[in-house]
């Protein structure tokens, strides 16, 4: 199994468990405010990724020799990411509802194919475009929710802002960091650390500069509103971070984005058999068109090898048993013709 089918797993992962935080965190969110159930989500991630290192022997010696400038860059991104464009996203959807949220959601693909090409200049073949095609389509049907009720048309404009400030905010932190994950090979779970602690540090700031700082800081108490908020917390801000993380490491940021905007179908999944919502037939064909998507871009590289290999080259007139020089490292990565493939090294 390759790096990128093991990223593209994670991506899909990371959907799947962020859905079921989705739905844990719907039950939650009834009693919880945004702000504190964000920073107390964000707090029981810290916790078990220090669990993980501790657990993992992975100690402080791990960052021994990294330059500061990639500590910085995941400071940052964490801020920009997980405290900046939360907050933005959580009032958006206080604005706006799931329905109208789901759909902006949807700028989350193109923010992330938007900001790779112009970062860190990645290209994808036409199997990809088809499948983010139906992935959006499927996240775009499956949210086709009416309007809130009791908001203008002003708090609708304001709500779409924020949460499209929040699909930019949050994309550009992980696209800027990619390079510090991949190219520089940073310890994975470290990064996802350093991202969450100072991510939680900027909420926990928020809250006490906050005039509601009381109220907020009373999520921390038991109670009974933790039944929902602690295992969504494991899965939202434990699981499903690792996995995302894993997927833009390991597989190309444009893929792991398209894997992951499938959460909206899995949501969907789950709160018809745990919520009771009705499965209809909008929301099949939604899954149906996602899930289409999800194949065509876990094997849209695969897919485009294969016709590579077996497209008639001009003059041929014997096909051999011979390996294809396609299959060569050199040819995939430069597409060097056949005659100039036998002299790379």
């Amino acid at each position: 199994m390759t790096t990128d089918v093991i990223g593209q797993i994670c991506a899909l992962g990371a959907a799947i468990t962020w859905a079921m935080a989705m739905v844990l965190f719907k039950r939650s969110g009834e009693t919880i405010a945004p702000l504190p159930l964000n920073c107390f989500k964000n707090a029981i991630g810290v916790l078990l990724l220090t669990i993980t290192l501790l657990a993992i022997g992975d100690g402080f010696d791990s960052l021994a020799g990294r330059p500061s400038a990639e500590i910085y860059i995941l400071i940052i991104s964490g801020v920009l990411g997980i405290a900046v464009a939360d907050t933005l996203f959580f009032y958006g959807l206080n604005l706006i509802g799931v329905g109208l949220i789901s759909i902006v959601d949807c700028s989350y693909s193109p923010f992330i194919i938007f900001f790779s090409y112009l970062m860190l200049a990645e290209k994808l073949s036409v199997w990809h475009y088809i499948g983010g095609a139906l992935i959006v389509v499927g996240v775009y049907i499956s949210s086709r929710h009416s309007p809130p009720v009791g908001r203008t048309r002003g708090q609708i404009a304001v709500g779409v802002l924020l949460t499209l400030g929040a699909m930019a905010t949050m994309t550009f932190s992980i696209v800027w960091a990619k390079p510090v994950l991949d190219v520089q090979n940073f310890p994975l779970v470290w990064a996802t650390m350093i991202r969450m602690f100072f991510g939680t540090l900027a909420l926990a700031i928020i809250m006490i500069a906050s005039s509601s700082r009381r109220s907020y800081w009373s999520v921390f108490r038991p109670s009974r509103t933790w039944a929902f908020a602690v295992p969504g917390s494991v899965l939202g801000a434990y699981l499903s971070l690792v996995f995302w993380m894993a997927g833009f490491k390991y597989a190309r940021a444009s893929i792991a984005a398209m894997l992951n905007q499938t959460s909206v179908i899995f949501a969907l999944i789950f709160a018809t058999f745990m919520l009771k919502e009705v499965l209809t037939r909008r929301k099949l064909i939604a899954v149906v068109l996602a899930m289409t998507g999800v194949f065509l871009t876990m094997g849209g590289s695969r897919w485009q090898r294969w016709m590579d290999e077996h497209r008639p080259h001009p003059g041929a007139e014997v096909r051999t048993m011979e390996p294809s020089p396609a299959h060569r490292p050199c040819a995939v990565r430069f597409s060097q013709p056949a005659a100039k493939e036998d002299s790379c090294g």
